[in-house]
């Protein structure tokens, strides 16, 4: 907090600023950047929960929990093609909102895995791919937005901005995400479930809902 207080005080006293405040006067870019930090919090740590649910709940080895992402990376790739041609003809704030509410309704699915007795086929598979074409669809119109209304040499401060408000969103989102999954997990522990692999997926599932909240909220903004 104390640097970044510092970092607003100089770049204002600054004669050439590495990010002039007067950037944030295009509404279509503060929206964009807030967008990109709910869209940050709620999908990237989306890949730490997965990762943990396949690994410790249904025992997946490193290599092979990797090799369960490529659905997932396929359908980002096909999607994030496909949204680029239908925000040429119709803009960029549709297909950001049904991303967004794609990546929500991915995440719901996520919160429905069971313990014991998921599957990677019948639990993961189905809602990676609907959460794939969510992210395809919300990344590449929020960065269309976020360079919307810019002047050429603004452009690539308008895109740093961008990346940086999702980075930002990914490590708040893990840092609240986690808390809420362990939680969860404590607290049933507490209630007396001794079966590890069953208070780990209700934490997982708790933070999923979250999550999904995040996104719902990105496609309110």
């Amino acid at each position: 907090a104390i640097l970044l207080v510092a970092f607003v005080v100089i770049e204002r006293q600054s004669r050439h600023p590495l990010v002039p405040f007067s950037i944030f006067r295009l509404r279509t870019l503060r929206g964009a950047d807030i967008v990109g930090l709910l869209i940050g919090m709620s999908l990237f740590s989306m890949f730490f929960f997965i990762s943990l649910y396949l690994q410790d709940v249904l025992h997946y080895s490193p290599i092979k929990t990797g090799v369960s992402y490529l659905p997932l990376a396929v359908g980002i790739i096909l999607s994030a093609g496909a949204a680029s041609q239908v925000v040429n003809r119709i803009g960029f704030k549709i297909p950001l909102i049904a991303g967004l509410l794609l990546i929500a309704g991915g995440l719901v699915w996520f919160s429905q895995v069971p313990a014991p007795g998921g599957s990677y086929a019948a639990n993961i598979l189905g809602p990676s791919l609907l959460a794939a074409v969510g992210l395809g669809f919300a990344f590449v119109p929020v960065t269309i937005a976020a360079l919307t209304g810019t002047k050429p040499r603004e452009a690539g401060l308008a895109s740093g901005l961008i990346n940086t408000s999702q980075q930002i969103g990914g490590a708040l989102g893990l840092a609240i995400l986690a808390t809420v999954a362990n939680s969860r997990t404590q607290s049933l522990f507490g209630q007396g479930i001794h079966d590890t692999s069953v208070a780990l997926t209700k934490g997982y599932d708790r933070a999923f809902l979250v999550g999904a909240g995040f996104a719902v909220a990105g496609a309110i903004l």
